[in-house]
């Protein structure tokens, strides 16, 4: 099979880790990895959570369009985490996933390794959405509240623990909440 990352190399059979098969580019060094191989992998492995580490992972990115070595047909991308802009292709019709160089590394860092096949739910994907949203929210609420904002941060929290909540927010929202 011809790379589909670098178009240059061929890929070979190896191995992500110990008994866990997939193709490597001799190329570019990307690794196309079965879903089903890597599920059975899983069953009786698991890649122990990273300690806190230093070190950055360097790991390649393809943006353009993938398309599968095997079938020819155009990988989807799926958003890893909301932390990288690294994205996992998947092949959908042979559930087949395209790993670019370092990326394995990457996923092993981020204590995403194990989790490799829900990356491509639906759930996974609308959780990063979700987390992406939340961070762009904060952003423009930092901006617009300045140093304010860690004390409306607080407030809310005080807020959302009091059984009359509803109460309380019409007491701060009336003009003057001492008069009828």
């Amino acid at each position: 099979m011809k790379c589909t990352s670098c178009g240059n190399g061929t890929l070979n059979s190896s191995y992500l880790e110990p008994q866990l098969p997939c193709y490597q580019c001799s190329n570019c060094s990307g690794n196309f990895l079965m879903i089903s191989d890597f599920l059975r992998w899983k069953e009786t492995n698991d890649i122990a959570q990273p300690q806190d580490s230093n070190c950055t992972i360097e790991a390649e990115e393809t943006s353009k369009a993938m398309i599968c070595p095997k079938t020819g047909t155009l990988m989807t991308k799926y958003k890893i985490s909301k932390d990288t802009d690294h994205r996992l292709d998947l092949s959908p019709s042979i559930d087949a996933v395209w790993i670019d160089k370092g990326e394995w590394e990457l996923l092993k860092e981020e204590g995403l390794a194990n989790n490799i096949s829900a990356i491509f739910t639906d759930h996974w994907q609308r959780k990063v959405r979700d987390e992406e949203t939340a961070d762009i929210f904060s952003s423009l609420y930092q901006r617009k509240f300045g140093d304010h904002y860690s004390q409306l941060q607080a407030f809310r929290k005080t807020l959302d623990a009091m059984d009359n909540r509803s109460e309380a927010l019409a007491y701060l929202m009336a003009e003057d909440p001492y008069k009828a």
